[in-house]
């Protein structure tokens, strides 16, 4: 529980909600009071500068101040204060409390106030001082009112705060929870799992990552299955035929005639042709495939590829194609597993392609690379079966006849060896009219010019 996220969200949020409200509260209370003070301590002021005016008034009309005490009396009932009034030797002349008349002023009282003048001459001075009843009255009393207040709304909203905070943690991590839940339940092998997208944020987010992450997972372990079956398939019918030979030369129902020697030969050079495919294609994948790259001419690539593939095509009755602009550039690549891919994808569209149709290999520079493309008038391939044309073992005749394809991994190979030159491909195809395979290759660095310089040049 201490470890949980949900547990070290919560706390955090939660000190966060309290450390805010914590220094809003003191910065509050203490301009509160700083402005309050300010404020009493001005109205102070303009009141005691009005009573002095107000007593002035009074000593100029009368010289003395032996009618003060009514004077200070009305003053304290105005202004809610203890009004003092002290001549100019500092003797309290009036008292609004009536206690300290003839008495000296005390010390500690707040100020002295200025003088009262008259005439140029200081008369006696004004002390407005707090009731002893009430000594916590003004400025102590509102303040201690506006903090107990200003607690009790920072303790109403802090809970106020935890209260939301819960809420939103619970929202916030409750898909992360379920997430975890079925990625769980994903390790023990149910790949059905798939989590429900409820927003569009971060979380939404990670939970459509997730569930294209299991369909990928449904995906590659259906591959997975389907490959272990296909290899057993590709394996099993030579196999048997070499079987067969061997039983029927070993029990003399049949002999060793060439040209059964011949036909086990080709069984086992089926055999051997599928171990190379296999190892090739899993060096490429591993990144592992040697590659002897350099500045080639792309048209005697497809030249050779093209020648290669004449015999079978005129055998069929399809006619070839090359169409090649008249400058090219040299592209960066292994000639040799270039002119395979070209060669794989011929042979593909031989393969697919009735007699009285054509093949196109072509190619042209297009953003900063040559794009090679073999187009075929063939059978086309259907939409559904698109997206794992290039996937090892796939067929799109599922009965795996040899009479319409091999095993499955010429376009597998194709797309890894197109890869490993960084290039990329792609494939295009509409049932009944033909297919377009297109694959790129970056094109070669201008090399340096060696330049050879003889004596009389600096002479």
């Amino acid at each position: 529980m201490l470890h949980s996220l949900r547990f070290r969200v919560l706390l955090s949020l939660i000190l966060v909600v309290l450390v805010a409200v914590g220094v809003v509260a003191l910065f509050a209370r203490q301009g509160t009071a700083t402005q309050f003070r300010r404020y009493e301590q001005q109205d102070i002021l303009l009141r005691q500068q009005r009573f002095e005016m107000f007593l002035r008034s009074h000593y100029a009309r009368s010289r003395s101040w032996d009618s003060a005490q009514p004077l200070v009396e009305q003053m304290a009932q105005l202004s809610g204060k203890r009004v003092v009034l002290v001549d100019g030797a500092g003797q309290v002349i009036a008292d609004s409390s009536e206690r300290l008349v003839g008495q000296m002023a005390d010390p500690d009282w707040p100020g002295p106030p200025p003088f009262i003048p008259f005439q140029g001459q200081p008369v006696g001075r004004l002390y407005i001082l707090p009731t002893e009843e009430s000594p916590l009255s003004g400025v102590e009393g509102f303040l201690n009112a506006a903090h107990h207040n200003l607690l009790w709304g920072a303790l109403v909203g802090g809970l106020a705060a935890i209260l939301l905070t819960l809420a939103l943690s619970r929202r916030i991590l409750g898909p992360v929870e379920a997430l975890t839940a079925a990625a769980q339940r994903m390790e023990k092998g149910d790949l059905s799992q798939r989590v429900e997208v409820q927003s569009r944020d971060e979380i939404g987010e990670l939970a459509r990552a997730f569930n294209a992450m299991a369909e990928g997972l449904t995906r590659l372990e259906t591959l997975r299955r389907n490959m272990v079956t296909d290899v057993a398939h590709e394996l099993r019918t030579p196999l048997s035929n070499i079987r067969g030979y061997l039983e029927a030369f070993r029990d003399g129902v049949m002999e060793p005639e060439p040209e059964i020697i011949e036909s086990v030969y080709e069984e086992a050079m089926l055999l051997s042709h599928l171990v190379d495919d296999l190892q090739e294609l899993s060096l490429a994948e591993a990144g592992q495939l040697r590659l002897e790259r350099r500045p080639v001419d792309p048209k005697e690539i497809l030249t050779k590829a093209m020648a290669a593939a004449h015999g079978q095509a005129t055998a069929k009755g399809i006619a070839l194609r090359l169409e090649l602009p008249a400058e090219l550039p040299l592209v960066e690549a292994d000639p040799q597993r270039i002119e395979q891919v070209v060669g794989n994808l011929l042979s593909n569209a031989l393969a697919h392609t009735a007699s009285g149709g054509e093949i196109v290999c072509a190619a042209q520079m297009r953003g900063g690379q040559v794009e090679v493309t073999v187009r075929d008038t063939g059978e086309g391939i259907p939409p559904e079966h698109l997206p794992y044309i290039f996937e090892r073992f796939y067929r799109v005749d599922r009965s795996r006849s040899r009479a319409t394809g091999g095993a499955g991994l010429g376009l597998a190979i194709v797309k890894q060896l197109v890869e490993a030159h960084g290039g990329q491909i792609r494939v295009e195809s509409e049932v009944g009219r033909g297919t377009q395979f297109t694959f790129t290759l970056p094109v070669a660095e201008p090399q340096p010019q060696d330049v050879s310089l003889e004596l009389s040049d600096f002479t």
